[in-house]
């Protein structure tokens, strides 16, 4: 199923992210977690592409084990980095061919060493152009982009920023998945912003529960994400207790979920970090369906 159709047919849309595993003892826990979260019925599982396109194949063999095991549909990341538009044009035939029929269309972060991203000699530079690539290659795939509620690192502005989203939605984009946040009302005036520029496709929260301090403030440093000063000195408090840690970002994501859906948003994109306890327990707090 593309993505227009699930979010027509569904509501709220609640989908899952997963990152390649690097061992085979990686892709068992994994799949250990995927076995508990498929039992919600996520709309989709997502998964990414790695930092300069390393784990492109390894990607759709995922997307590909998810489709079969789960009878779920699978999102494979895709990025501008490393590439030529024909390895892009190939991969793309690659991923069709193993049954993939939704993207997540990226320029992609620079590959480990480099500062900025680079285009290739005959690559694209701009996740407009992926979009608009895939659109030309495969029209009726379903494809979705990314969107930052608090600015891109990279961007001067929210308004810059802004502009940027409107043109991947503009080339042919089905649905925006956001950067984590974890201050609601920066997501909900970035939504007020994305309609009065005209961009009337769903806007879905990416939610990261908060499983490890040290390891979220690393995260949102990266990404500029702000982080509320009550909520970093309850975790201070106890950084010495990883189980209180996990407890105090649960409940933290609940109601952050909670209020989001109050506020109609279409569905909720959790980053999972390849582990099913946290969105466990959010997802059954905000009375998702089970299965099995």
């Amino acid at each position: 199923m593309r993505l227009p159709q699930i979010f027509q047919q569904r509501s709220p849309v609640i989908s899952i992210e997963i990152f390649p595993p690097k061992t085979p003892q990686g892709d068992e826990a994994l799949f250990a977690s995927l076995d508990r979260l498929a039992t919600f019925q996520p709309a989709f599982i997502s998964c990414t592409y790695g930092a300069g396109g390393s784990t492109q194949s390894r990607t759709v063999e995922l997307c590909r084990a998810i489709q079969q095991r789960y009878e779920i549909p699978a999102t494979a990341h895709f990025t501008c980095v490393g590439s030529t538009r024909q390895e892009l044009v190939d991969w793309l035939t690659q991923a069709q061919a193993a049954g993939i029929g939704n993207i997540m269309a990226l320029r992609g972060d620079p590959p480990q060493g480099q500062e900025e991203f680079q285009r290739v000699e005959g690559g694209l530079s701009h996740a407009n152009e992926l979009v608009a690539l895939i659109r030309e290659q495969n029209p009726d795939m379903g494809i979705g982009v990314a969107g930052y509620p608090e600015k891109h690192p990279e961007a001067p502005s929210l308004p810059v920023d802004l502009e940027n989203l409107k043109r991947k939605v503009d080339a042919g984009a089905d649905a925006v998945f956001t950067q984590l946040f974890y201050v609601n009302d920066n997501f909900l005036r970035f939504r007020d912003e994305c309609t009065a520029r005209g961009i009337s496709i769903p806007i879905v929260p990416g939610i990261m529960p908060i499983t490890e301090f040290a390891r979220i403030k690393r995260i949102t440093s990266m990404c500029g994400s702000v982080f509320p000063e009550d909520l970093s000195a309850m975790l201070e408090a106890v950084q010495d207790d990883l189980a209180a840690q996990f407890e105090i970002g649960v409940e933290y994501a609940i109601r952050q979920c909670e209020e989001l859906l109050a506020a109609n948003v279409p569905g909720i994109h959790f980053y999972a970090l390849n582990k099913s306890e946290a969105c466990d327990r959010i997802l059954a707090a905000l009375g998702v369906p089970q299965v099995g």
